[in-house]
């Protein structure tokens, strides 16, 4: 088989290994789709150092090829359109007990999984060989839109951590395709949704999706903004899915009391946030972090695109060949669009 392996900053190869063996207790799929995450954009560039040799690829859209012997057939069988994810917490620590893997004391996106010649997630490779607890079936769509379960699965994680409740006033910062999963699933959750960015194309998209105010922060004051929308009361939440800390500031600015401000976004650089602590204490705001998801995040995240509860399709900027999958990177790290999706 072939996959797809990183060699230092934009040195990206595709090699033959061997086809997996398939062991009593573990699946082989063939992958018919992976994304390329933000994530992986970041190690292509070398922002985000790994080490060399490594296997990207974690949002994964794939068929079920072959079953080890001790695999229960009555929940998995040859055929089964599947999406891969939840594969790298330990498993074995307090928080992955207590099903909050998300915050895994020691999550790994560099384990040498079996079956693949390196390490790395693996996604990018035409096969991997899993366990069945991170499967998670889809049907109704296709591939490319499924693969989209995971970064969705994080949406899903954070907006539940926000606690959205009904008429909240909901400010999403950012509309690159993360943002606008935070606009989708908070006009689901019966919330007031005002989305930003300087882009007039993404926030007309947002407007499409649900978003009942966009702002242009480059012609307008979002902080004005938010304080004749909400009564000078504040935006219940206020998601930031930037990676500017500077933004992460402006955001515990708009939230109200007793609110929520949610920084989703790794930063880059990690630089330091000031606040007011009289304001957060006289306040009772909360200020939270939010980052990956489990189990439960990932499989209502597959129900819901099966059934384009949220539909994926507008977030598919582009669909390249695995033999393309350079191209592919390059045309991903340009940042206009919202997902390259590699088809096998």
């Amino acid at each position: 088989m072939k996959t797809a392996v990183f060699y230092g900053i934009k040195d990206l190869r595709i090699e033959e290994c061997p086809l997996p063996e398939v062991s009593e207790n573990k699946i082989l799929i063939k992958i018919d789709a992976c994304a390329i995450c933000t994530w992986e954009q970041r190690v292509y560039t070398g922002i985000k150092e790994v080490d060399y040799p490594f296997i990207g690829g974690h949002e994964i859209a794939a068929e079920i090829v072959a079953l080890g012997n001790k695999i229960d057939k009555t929940k998995w069988q040859v055929g089964n359109k599947v999406v891969f994810g939840t594969n790298l917490a330990c498993g074995d620590c307090d928080f992955c007990k207590s099903g909050e893997e998300q915050n895994c004391l020691d999550f790994d996106h560099s384990k040498h999984l079996e079956g693949l010649p390196h390490k790395g997630m693996g996604g990018l490779s035409e096969y991997m060989l899993v366990e069945p607890k991170h499967l998670f079936h889809y049907f109704g769509v296709t591939a490319e839109e499924a693969a989209l379960t995971e970064p969705l699965s994080c949406v899903v994680h954070s907006c539940e951590t926000a606690d959205i409740q009904y008429g909240d006033l909901v400010v999403v910062i950012g509309c690159g395709i993360m943002g606008l999963l935070h606009v989708a699933l908070s006009v689901k959750s019966g919330a007031r949704v005002v989305a930003c960015d300087l882009n007039p194309e993404r926030l007309d998209l947002a407007k499409k999706i649900g978003a009942h105010y966009v702002v242009d922060s480059s012609k307008e004051d979002l902080s004005t903004r938010i304080k004749e929308v909400s009564q000078n009361l504040g935006a219940n939440v206020v998601f930031d899915t930037t990676p500017i800390h500077s933004v992460a500031e402006e955001s515990i600015e708009l939230v109200s009391n007793t609110g929520k401000v949610i920084l989703y976004s790794s930063f880059y650089p990690d630089e330091p946030v000031s606040f007011s602590p009289d304001k957060l204490h006289k306040g009772g705001y909360s200020i939270c972090g939010t980052a990956n998801s489990n189990s439960r995040d990932f499989i209502r995240a597959a129900r819901m695109i099966s059934e384009r509860v949220i539909d994926m399709r507008p977030f598919i900027s582009e669909v390249v060949s695995f033999d393309d999958v350079l191209a592919g990177f390059e045309s991903a790290i340009k940042g206009d669009k919202y997902r390259v999706v590699v088809k096998f």
